[in-house]
């Protein structure tokens, strides 16, 4: 479910704090000329198999925002346990593009959202727009937030054969390809896998588009470190939707999948089937 929240700060007095449950797990928020506060609780309603590629389930909650460029009139603080941390400042026309911001919640742990208007003598030009997104365990892999990637060892760890036969169920995207360039978004601090896909066995958007019956051109992101280059081959691409652009999963080469595809076949074990004839 996707949510879409306006909000007018002409109508809210100074000081105070209006209450927003955020229960869909994405969306957007628009703080119109932001005055007072507004503090937005994350409930999200997930699936009770919001699990990641290994389909495992420890009910850690991982949510990201994503800030407007023009995000201007407010500070946004992530609120845990009493204790506000500020993860989106009030930017100056000179500063640069806000980064997205990730945090995971661990069951039972109390996390808010807390947008809190800065004063300015002029507020018809203040818009505080951010969207956010909330998900399963899997979001752990994959964070673009400065501080998790740092520290995120297993992101680029190769998915063993059980992994990859859920990715094949659970991901947004499921794609057979060659690598045709590897390219570098600095802003992200990503690599942009360019895609030559020869099947598209599921994609949740179009992400991967053309005119030709044979192959269709796509992008898919993944974290810098990683250290992807192009190579001959061609390999099955699994990963998810992160706000609006396709990111890796697990992508072992095409045969590879083809043989831990069979073998869990031959014994009965596999969680979902793919026509891969």
């Amino acid at each position: 479910h996707i949510l879409q929240v306006v909000c007018c700060g002409l109508s809210q007095e100074q000081g105070s704090v209006e209450q927003i449950s955020l229960h869909c797990s994405e969306g957007a928020l628009d703080w119109l000329y932001p005055k007072g506060a507004l503090r937005l609780t994350l409930s999200p309603r997930l699936p009770s198999a919001a699990v990641g590629p290994g389909g495992s389930s420890s009910g850690l909650i991982t949510a990201c925002v994503k800030p407007s460029e023009d995000f201007h009139g407010a500070q946004l603080y992530l609120e845990r346990d009493g204790v506000l941390e500020l993860l989106v400042g009030d930017r100056l026309e000179t500063s640069p593009p806000p980064r997205v911001r990730c945090f995971s919640r661990l069951p039972g742990e109390k996390v808010a959202l807390f947008l809190q208007a800065t004063p300015h003598q002029d507020i018809s030009r203040r818009i505080a727009s951010f969207l956010y997104e909330l998900r399963g365990d899997w979001t752990a892999r994959l964070s673009l937030d400065s501080n998790p990637v740092s520290s995120n060892e297993g992101a680029c760890r190769p998915c063993n054969n059980s992994e990859l036969l859920m990715a094949v169920c659970t991901s947004d995207f499921v794609v057979r390809g060659n690598i045709k360039a590897v390219d570098e978004d600095g802003e992200l601090r990503a690599a942009v896998i360019k895609v030559s896909a020869t099947r598209v066995f599921r994609q949740k958007y179009a992400l991967f588009t053309g005119n030709s019956r044979l192959t269709r051109s796509g992008e898919i992101r993944t974290l810098l470190q990683c250290g992807v280059r192009p190579g001959s081959g061609s390999f099955l691409f699994t990963g998810r939707i992160h706000f609006g652009e396709a990111w890796l999963g697990c992508a072992p080469r095409y045969k590879d999948f083809l043989q831990a595809y069979a073998q869990a076949k031959l014994a009965q074990e596999l969680p979902c089937e793919l026509d891969v004839d």
